[in-house]
């Protein structure tokens, strides 16, 4: 499943989502971890109300399961969940690698309901190999 982080420092999630530097997008499975891609964006992010700094920050989560952010704005979270994202709020500044080491950890038992569900979302955009057969 992929996991995005909103971040300042490239290694916590420490940005509110409207206002990230960048976002990180990792592979998460119950054996592993990998970085997938960073996604840069520019210096004007500060402009409270800019509803269209948001939109290239969506496009590059689209394929996640879930967000980690600092903070988000009920627009940015509204349009998060529309896309069946599953926005995580850390209370405080955190590493990127502790979360993933305990995702990997909850991925190995019984996950619970809220992550069950955006893992069921991550197998909806899975390909399938074994529809694509070649034509003879």
């Amino acid at each position: 499943m992929k996991i995005a982080f909103a971040t300042q420092d490239q290694q916590h999630v420490d940005a509110h989502f409207g206002w990230a530097k960048s976002i990180l997008v990792y592979e998460v499975t119950p054996q592993w971890h990998h970085f997938i891609e960073r996604f840069d964006f520019g210096d004007d992010l500060e402009e409270d109300g800019n509803e269209d700094k948001l939109a290239p920050k969506l496009e590059a989560i689209k394929d996640c399961a879930m967000l980690y952010v600092a903070a988000i704005g009920g627009s940015g979270a509204a349009r998060v969940v529309a896309m069946k994202i599953h926005p995580v709020k850390v209370p405080k500044p955190e590493a990127i690698s502790g979360i993933l080491d305990k995702l990997q950890t909850v991925l190995q038992g019984t996950p619970p309901p809220w992550l069950r569900k955006a893992l069921a979302k991550d197998a909806q955009h899975s390909p399938s190999f074994e529809e694509d057969e070649v034509a003879q």
